[in-house]
C-alpha cells in the first residue's frame, strides 16, 4: 500500500471537458458535466485506482477563463491547485491554444510540475497540425487528441499519463519499507492525551502501522506507561517509532540498541526536505534574544491547552536556548505576509495531512532565502538532546556530518 496518493490536476478553459475528463477515468459521474459557462466553481477531489499506476486524486478545476469578480476567485483557486499537484492535465478543445495555456504552461514549469497536453471533442474536431505547432513553440510535452466519448481513447489517454506519472512519485512512497524486512517485529510506542481522537488512533500512527503490515512486519503497539512490561518479554524490535513529545520518557527506557525514531520524523522524510531538515536543526543552538521563530501548521485543527505547536514547542525551545524569542504561528496553508528572511528558524509540522508537493513549495522559498528549517520531531528530537539517536536509523541514506552542519548532505 502507498501511504501517498498521486494528485493529479485538470486544467483548462471552461467547458473543454475537464469534467466529463475525470468522469471517464472514474468510469462514473462524479463531476457535473454542462454546457453551461462555469459549471465548475471549487476543485472538486476523486480519489481512484488507476491500473499499474496505484491509487491517485484526480482534481477538476474551474476554467482558467471564467468571467466577473467569482470567476476571478474561481481562478484563484485553480492556479492555487497547482502548488499541491504531482502532475497535470492541460485541456484543450476546438483547436483553442493561446494566452491562458501558456499562462497555466508557465505555471507548471515554474512549480516543476510535469504536464500532458490533451485535446479533447475529437469527435467534432481534431487538432489541427497550426495547433501543434503552437504548442510546440512553448513547450515538449506530449500531445493527445482524444474524446471522452470515445471508450478506446481512455487506454490512451491512461498510457500517456503513465509516461509523465513516474516522475511525480515520491522517493520513499514508505514510511518504514527501507529500514525494516519482513518478518521484522516492529515497536510502536503511543501517547494517549487531549488532543487524540475519541476511540480512534491518530492519522500518523494509523499509517504507520499500515505501512509496517504491508512491509510484512510483526506489529508491536503499546502505551509509554506499558512499554516496561513490553521490555521484560525478551522481544528485540528491529525498530521503535513514538510520539515525539514523549522521546523523554521512551529514552530513557529503551536501550540504545534498539534503533528508535518517531511518526513525525517518519513523515518528514517521506513527504519534506529531509536533508534541509537535517541542516537546519542544528541552528536551533544559534537563536539569539528576540529572533523570529515560524511555526507552520499545514492543517487546521482544534486547539488543546498543551498544542504541540503552539505551546509546547515555543516553550521548550525558549527554555533550551535561554532566549526571548518571537514566535509567528501559521495555520493550514494561508498565504505568508511576512518578509520571509524576517525569520531566524521555520519549524514545519509533519505535514501528514497535505501532499509531498503542498509541503515542499511551502518550504523550499525559506530554503531558497537561506532561513534553517526544521520539523515537530526533529526539532523536539534536538532540544531534549536526543537528535543524533533517534536520526541514527537514517544514516546510510544521508551523509552527515554533526561537528560541521553547514555541510552539504549526500542522499
Amino acid at each position: 500500500m502507498s501511504v501517498n496518493n498521486l494528485h493529479i490536476g485538470i486544467f483548462g478553459r471552461t467547458n473543454t471537458g475537464k469534467s466529463s475528463l475525470i468522469n471517464m477515468l472514474t468510469g462514473q459521474d462524479i463531476s457535473i458535466v454542462s454546457s453551461r459557462h462555469g459549471t465548475t466553481t471549487d476543485p472538486v477531489n476523486k480519489t481512484i485506482e488507476i491500473l499499474d499506476i496505484g491509487p491517485a486524486t484526480l482534481i477538476d478545476t474551474a476554467g482558467i477563463d471564467d468571467l466577473g469578480e467569482i470567476g476571478h476567485k474561481k481562478i484563484i483557486k485553480s492556479l492555487e491547485v497547482i502548488k499541491s499537484v504531482d502532475s497535470a492535465i492541460l485541456l484543450i478543445a476546438g483547436n483553442q491554444f493561446g494566452d491562458y495555456e501558456v499562462r497555466l504552461i508557465d505555471q507548471f514549469k515554474e512549480l516543476d510540475v510535469p504536464y500532458l497536453i490533451v485535446h479533447n471533442k475529437n469527435d467534432i474536431s481534431k487538432i489541427a497540425a497550426i495547433t501543434k505547432n503552437a504548442i510546440k513553440w512553448h513547450t515538449n510535452a506530449d500531445i493527445i487528441d482524444i474524446s471522452t466519448y470515445e471508450p478506446t481513447d481512455k487506454d490512451l489517454l491512461i498510457g500517456a499519463l503513465k509516461k509523465i506519472l513516474p516522475q511525480t512519485v515520491y522517493q520513499n512512497n514508505t514510511l518504514i519499507g527501507d529500514l525494516v524486512k519482513p518478518k521484522d517485529f516492529v515497536l510502536v510506542i503511543i501517547k494517549i492525551d487531549s488532543s487524540a481522537p475519541e476511540g480512534r488512533l491518530i492519522y500518523p500512527q494509523n499509517q504507520t502501522i499500515r505501512d509496517a503490515i504491508d512491509n510484512h512486519c510483526v506489529v508491536i503497539v503499546v502505551k509509554v506507561e506499558e512499554l516496561d512490561d513490553f521490555l521484560k518479554t525478551g522481544i528485540t524490535p528491529a525498530l521503535a517509532i513514538t510520539d515525539s513529545q514523549i522521546f523523554d520518557s521512551v529514552v530513557k527506557k529503551l536501550p540504545e540498541s534498539i534503533p528508535l525514531t518517531s511518526f513525525s520524523i517518519l513523515f518528514a522524510r517521506l513527504k519534506g526536505d529531509f536533508t534541509a531538515y537535517m541542516r537546519g536543526t542544528p541552528c536551533i543552538s544559534n537563536l539569539k534574544d528576540d529572533d523570529k521563530v515560524l511555526i507552520l501548521e499545514s492543517c487546521t485543527h482544534q486547539t488543546a491547552c498543551d498544542d504541540i505547536g503552539r505551546v509546547k514547542l515555543p516553550n521548550l525551545i525558549q527554555d533550551f536556548t535561554g532566549k526571548k524569542l518571537n514566535f509567528t504561528i501559521v495555520s493550514g496553508l494561508s498565504t505568508l505576509h511576512d518578509n520571509l528572511n524576517d525569520f531566524a528558524l521555520v519549524v514545519q509540522c509533519g505535514g501528514c495531512m497535505v501532499t509531498r508537493k503542498q509541503l515542499l513549495n511551502r518550504l523550499q522559498p525559506f530554503i531558497k532565502a537561506g532561513v534553517p528549517v526544521t520539523n515537530y520531531g526533529m526539532a523536539l528530537a534536538y532540544v531534549n538532546g536526543v537528535f543524533d539517536r533517534v536520526v541514527s536509523v537514517f544514516r546510510r541514506f544521508y551523509t552527515y556530518d554533526k561537528n560541521n552542519p553547514t555541510l552539504p548532505f549526500i542522499e
